[in-house]
């Protein structure tokens, strides 16, 4: 196993879920028949057919464009590829914030989406953002963005970045303050979440080779945030980079799940790195 200063290892990313998506998934399944309702946003203004019952489609918190791209083409029953077509298309017209530049990363708000058989990648994906626009654009948001002298766009980066790098909701608060610090003394963010996003994966082993790739996503070799978010955060994670908690802390690692140490000493992460390597020798592991 390859030693890193930041953060060796952490956990294979859980999926985090929504209220809903948890009732989802408690039901059995993530495309659930449901009682008929009316949707107008997925069918251009008109109700569909009393008689016809809807699904629904569960984006879990945390997923990437991509991947919420191939979720759409396999409710619709459509060829892999059309929904990110869809969304690359300047035809689709997806209300996003001129700052995010056209890239729906960050702006696909994980929840729980109706789906009916009138429903087009379209449709949802303007329902998706249109959700973002509403949770990310109130007041609260933009006041507390400027608080930490962020624009909102720069918070739902850094709220992508606590959503991939928390070990629990409960570390959320504090791993953005990690970032504000970070950012703050001028240190690169050496998050391994961004790695992971450059080189299109998800794992908890980072290679020094990787450290090196040539990306602006590559936040050991490059200062300040990403050039975008790196997958598309929930409520908890937004509120987290809004209102980080109180520490110094600059380091952490999960040592094991449930056991996220935070620290502002360099000699006490390595303790705590040393501690986490050898749990994962032990466990036979390494």
């Amino acid at each position: 196993m390859t030693y890193r200063s930041w953060q060796p290892e952490r956990r294979r990313r859980r999926t985090r879920l929504t209220r809903r998506g948890r009732l989802a998934l408690l039901l059995g399944a993530v495309l659930v028949a449901v009682a008929a309702v009316t949707v107008p946003l997925l069918l251009g203004g008109q109700e569909r057919p009393a008689a016809e019952k809807q699904r629904t489609l569960l984006i879990p918190e945390g997923w990437r464009a991509g991947e919420v791209y191939a979720a759409v083409d396999r409710s619709l029953g459509l060829p892999a590829g059309t929904t990110r077509r869809t969304a690359q298309a300047r035809a689709t017209g997806l209300p996003l914030p001129p700052a995010a530049g056209g890239n729906p990363e960050g702006y696909l708000f994980p929840a729980t989406y109706p789906v009916v058989k009138a429903t087009t990648p379209q449709g949802l994906l303007r329902y998706m953002v249109d959700t973002a626009g509403r949770r990310f654009g109130g007041e609260h948001v933009t006041e507390g963005a400027r608080r930490h002298g962020m624009s909102v766009h720069q918070t739902v980066i850094i709220a992508s970045i606590v959503q991939a790098e928390a070990d629990s909701a409960q570390d959320m608060a504090k791993v953005a303050r990690v970032v504000y610090n970070r950012l703050g003394q001028g240190m690169a963010l050496q998050m391994d979440s961004t790695i992971n996003y450059a080189l299109g994966r998800d794992t908890v082993d980072t290679t020094h080779q990787d450290t090196r790739v040539d990306s602006p996503y590559n936040t050991y070799e490059r200062r300040g945030l990403p050039p975008s978010p790196i997958g598309n955060p929930g409520d908890a994670a937004m509120a987290a980079a809004l209102a980080p908690a109180d520490g110094d802390w600059l380091y952490f690692v999960t040592v094991e799940p449930g056991d996220t140490r935070f620290t502002a000493s360099y000699p006490e992460h390595q303790a705590n790195v040393a501690e986490f390597n050898e749990r994962r020798r032990a466990a036979g592991r390494a």
